[in-house]
C-alpha cells in the first residue's frame, strides 16, 4: 500500500488529489493536508471585491468532498518536511501536532502573500490598502469599494490606484481585472466622471502580465497585446504607470521608483488595491541528522527547486530557452518529492528583467496559478499514479510551461447584458523563439473581448466549482 500526501487544496492540490484518487486503487491512500476548510474559486474574488458577488458563492466546504471521494483530510498547517524519513509535521487547526507519513509528497501549498516585502502594504496590519487575494480580503475590498461609491454619490471625486505593490510581484492579471471592473461599475452607476483611476505596475509595458506580453494575430495583422491593453485603459479614461517598484505605502499615498529613475515619486489615492510579491509558504526541510536543508532544496524565496535548469538564470535573457523550465516537477535530491503550481521555483522570469538605476530589480515574475497550476497538478498526479501502479519507475507525464498553452478570461465588467471580458489564449506559455518567429504559435495565440467573454467567465465559475467538488463527470472537464 502506498500513501500519497498533497500539501494544499488550491487548483494544483485539489486537481492532484482528485486525479490520484481516480487512478489509484482504494488500497492506496490519498491525503490532503491543508489549513483551509473551504475551497475558494479565486478568479471570482474580483467580483466580490466590487460588491458584485457574495464570497459564499465562490466557496465550498472541503470535508464533505473528501469524505465522499475517499480522500483523507488533515486540517492543519504543514510546518516541517523530513524527506529522509518521509513525514511531515503538521500544526492542526484543532490544536496539537500530527506526524503525517508519506511514500510520495506533493507540495502544492501555493504562495505566501509577501505583503511584508513592501513597507505598509499589509491590509491586515496597516489598513492602508485592500486586497483581493484571499476570501476575507476580497470581502473587505468589496465593502470598502461601496464606501467609495457612496462618497462619489455625495459629490466627491475618488482616486483609485490598482496594480502591483512590489517590483517582483506577479498576477498582474488579477489587478487588470479589478481595475476594469471598477471602471465598468462606476460607468454603469453614472459615476465614472467622478473617478481618477490609475494603473501602477512593475510591467515594463501594459499587457506584459509576466509572460513577456503577446503578439496577437487578428484580421490578418499581427498586433502587440500592449496596444489592446492600452486601448482598454484609454476607453474609460484610466492612466497608467509602468516599470514601477513600490517602496512604501502610507495612508493615502504610495512612494515608488521606476526603471527610468531611482528618484522617489508619490502617487496619492483614496482606495488602493496592490498585489503583493509572492514567496514560498514557510516550510522547513529537515535532514535525518536534524540539520536544516531548506536552503539546499529551495530557492531564496522559499519555493521548491525541481527539474529545472537553475543555472540558466545567469546566462541572461537572450540565452534563455524553454528547455530551462521544469517538465516533471520532481525534486533532484528526493525522487518522491514534487512541487505543483506556484510552489515550484521558476528558473528565471519570462519577461525581460530590468532594474532601476540604483539596482532594484523590477520585473513581472512568472504566473503559475489557475489553469497552469491545474495542468501541472494533473501531470504530477499521473506520474505518481503510474509509479505506484507499477507501470513506470520514473515520472513520464510532463507539463513544461514551454510545451503547453494557457487561456485566460479577464473580466472587464460583470453584467449579463452589458458586461465583457477579454479572452486571451497563448501557446506556449514560455515563448519558444527557436520554433516560432514571435515566440508563440500565432494560430493558437489570440485575444478578443466582448459580452460573450463574460458569459464564458460565468460558465467557468460554476463549471470549476462543480469539478473541484469531484462530482459526476468531473474528470472530463479540462484543466
Amino acid at each position: 500500500m502506498a500513501r500519497v500526501v498533497v500539501l494544499g487544496s488550491g487548483f494544483a492540490g485539489q486537481t492532484a488529489a482528485l486525479n490520484l484518487r481516480k487512478s489509484l486503487d482504494k488500497k492506496h491512500e490519498v491525503i490532503v493536508v491543508t489549513p483551509q476548510k473551504k475551497f475558494g474559486y479565486i478568479p471570482s474574488y474580483i467580483w466580490v471585491g466590487v460588491g458584485k458577488m457574495k464570497i459564499e458563492d465562490t466557496q465550498f466546504e472541503l470535508a464533505p468532498v473528501y469524505k465522499k471521494t475517499k480522500i483523507g483530510y488533515v486540517n492543519g498547517l504543514a510546518q516541517s518536511i523530513h524527506p529522509d524519513d518521509n513525514y511531515v509535521m503538521v500544526n492542526l487547526n484543532a490544536g496539537g501536532e500530527e506526524k503525517v507519513e508519506y511514500d510520495f509528497l506533493i507540495n502544492a501549498t501555493g504562495p505566501k502573500l509577501n505583503f511584508a516585502a513592501t513597507e505598509g502594504l499589509d491590509p491586515d496590519v496597516h489598513h492602508n490598502t485592500v486586497s483581493v487575494c484571499t476570501p476575507t480580503h476580497a470581502d473587505h475590498a468589496g465593502k470598502e469599494y461601496l464606501k467609495m461609491v457612496e462618497r462619489m454619490e455625495n459629490g466627491e471625486t475618488i482616486r483609485f490606484l490598482v496594480g502591483t505593490g512590489h517590483g517582483m510581484a506577479t498576477c498582474q492579471g488579477a489587478g487588470f481585472e479589478y481595475i476594469h471592473n471598477i471602471a465598468f461599475d462606476l460607468e454603469e452607476r453614472g459615476l465614472l466622471d467622478r473617478a481618477e483611476i490609475t494603473w501602477l505596475s512593475n510591467e515594463q509595458a501594459v499587457g506584459d502580465f509576466g509572460v513577456g506580453g503577446m503578439v496577437i494575430g487578428k484580421g490578418g495583422y499581427t498586433v502587440s497585446g500592449k496596444v489592446f491593453a492600452e486601448a482598454s485603459f484609454m476607453e474609460r479614461g484610466m492612466k497608467w504607470i509602468t516599470g514601477a517598484h513600490v517602496k512604501k505605502v502610507e495612508k493615502g499615498k504610495v512612494t515608488y521608483i521606476t526603471i527610468e529613475s531611482s528618484e522617489e515619486k508619490i502617487e496619492e489615492f483614496d482606495m488602493a488595491m496592490l498585489i503583493p510579491a509572492f514567496a514560498g509558504v514557510p516550510l522547513t526541510y529537515i535532514a535525518k541528522d536534524g540539520s536544516d536543508i531548506t536552503g539546499e532544496l529551495c530557492a531564496p524565496n522559499g519555493m521548491l527547486k525541481v527539474d529545472a535548469d537553475y543555472s540558466s538564470a545567469g546566462r541572461g535573457f537572450d540565452n534563455w530557452k524553454k528547455a530551462d523550465w521544469p517538465a516533471t516537477y520532481q525534486t533532484p535530491t528526493y525522487k518522491n518529492l514534487y512541487a505543483a503550481g506556484i510552489s515550484f521555483a521558476p528558473p528565471h522570469p519570462i519577461s525581460k528583467p530590468a532594474s532601476s538605476p540604483d539596482g532594484t530589480p523590477i520585473v513581472a515574475t512568472p504566473p503559475r496559478t489557475g489553469m497552469a497550476a491545474a495542468i501541472i497538478g494533473h501531470a504530477v498526479a499521473n506520474s505518481i499514479s503510474d509509479i505506484v501502479n507499477g507501470v513506470e519507475t520514473e515520472p513520464v507525464h510532463t507539463a513544461s510551461m514551454g510545451d503547453f498553452g494557457a487561456a485566460c478570461i479577464a473580466s472587464m465588467g460583470k453584467s449579463m447584458t452589458k458586461g465583457g471580458a477579454a479572452v486571451i489564449g497563448m501557446y506556449p506559455v514560455v515563448p519558444d523563439y527557436e520554433k516560432y518567429e514571435y515566440g508563440r504559435d500565432m494560430d493558437s495565440t489570440f485575444g478578443d473581448q466582448g459580452l460573450a467573454g463574460h458569459w464564458l467567465k460565468i460558465v467557468l465559475h460554476y463549471l470549476f466549482l462543480y469539478k473541484m467538488k469531484g462530482k459526476f463527470g468531473w474528470s472530463i472537464i479540462p484543466d
